[in-house]
């Protein structure tokens, strides 16, 4: 079992690195990659049984963009197979048609129908309950950017923002890629929908620390569907 995780030194904010961190308590005997910035991935070579991407400064986006452009036609390939991926926070819109931002518009990979729109002066915070096929997902948003898809939704919007405001889902689901701008950390948040990419993955392992997430997750749910919560 091997899980690459894209440019960790960079692509580390908001406390993401714990899907990460959950993920090798899952799977104590896995290779977990670090691919830093001046590698080559190993994806391209060969097949991990997740590749991970987490959340970065805006500037870093350029910079990922470029390393990524040499790999494009690999993930369009990749994807396109069936291999699993989940890029979380902004690194999605690597992938997409093009970010625009201040007036000008950052070329993105084009592997996926998404475009993307920053707005420095204003940082969208919020909580999210959404659906994921027949499991309930929770998440927070802390973002400057939203997007429009033409791409299939990630989870349906219960309570909160999707992609953008107008939108009935969040994130992106093509094959076995998950992007979504929820942070959290996603996996460490959501027992059933980690369970489940354990499973795309090939693994029979059960979650880390099972009883404690699960109750959690149930406590937070509660919280989620209150309507007295304010979400933002």
């Amino acid at each position: 079992m091997k899980v690459e995780i894209l440019y960790p030194e960079i692509c580390n904010l908001f406390g993401d690195t714990g899907n990460m961190r959950y993920l090798m308590s899952c799977l104590r005997d896995a290779e977990f990659i670090r691919t830093a910035v001046p590698d080559e991935p190993r994806f391209m070579k060969s097949e991990p049984n997740l590749i991970y991407m987490g959340p970065m400064t805006e500037k870093s986006q350029e910079r990922v963009i470029e390393r990524l452009k040499p790999c494009r036609d690999r993930i369009t390939e990749l994807i396109d197979k069936g291999a699993c991926f989940l890029f979380t926070g902004n690194s999605m819109e690597i992938l997409g048609e093009y970010i625009e931002a201040d007036g000008t518009r950052i070329e993105g990979l084009g592997v996926l129908k998404l475009r993307s729109r920053r707005d420095m002066k204003n940082r969208f915070n919020s909580l999210f309950l959404g659906k994921f096929e027949n499991m309930e997902i929770t998440g927070f948003h802390s973002r400057f950017s939203s997007a429009e898809s033409e791409e299939q939704g990630f989870a349906e919007v219960v309570r909160g923002c999707g992609t953008n405001a107008a939108s009935l889902t969040e994130g992106v689901r093509k094959n076995n890629f998950f992007g979504t701008y929820l942070l959290g950390p996603l996996l460490v948040l959501n027992p059933d929908f980690t369970q489940y990419l354990l499973k795309l993955m090939g693994s029979e392992a059960r979650i880390a620390f099972e009883d404690t997430a699960r109750r959690a997750y149930a406590a937070r749910l509660e919280e989620f569907r209150d309507p007295k919560r304010h979400l933002d």
